[in-house]
């Protein structure tokens, strides 16, 4: 039985496109990239290359964001700016790895 579960997770999986460099990638593209890249993420075996994979590119297509919301706090100092766009990837990582695509419908 687990044997067919497996083989019914794999047929599921999908090519993952390249993504060069994920910090350049559009605002519009990244939305549609996120979401393949996150139905992928349901899918697939943790600890595997594609889910590493997936998961870092989430990141880093993401981690603009986290700069451009640290940047409400640049009055702050850049000692401050600097732990503030820490703990605001810690956060993102903690999201993303949370995140069921299921419940964003």
């Amino acid at each position: 039985m687990a044997l067919t579960s497996t083989t019914a997770a794999e047929t599921q999986t999908t090519e993952l496109p390249e993504v060069a460099d994920p910090s350049q990638v559009a605002p519009k593209d990244a939305r549609e990239l996120s979401r393949l890249f996150f139905e992928q993420l349901a899918v697939l075996e943790e600890g595997t290359p594609e889910y590493s994979y997936a998961r870092n590119t989430l990141i880093e297509m993401n981690m603009s964001l986290v700069r451009y919301a640290a940047g409400r706090f640049r009055s702050r100092g850049p000692e401050e700016m600097e732990d503030i766009v820490q703990v605001g990837m810690i956060g993102l990582i903690k999201a993303i790895d949370r995140f069921e695509l299921s419940r964003e419908a």
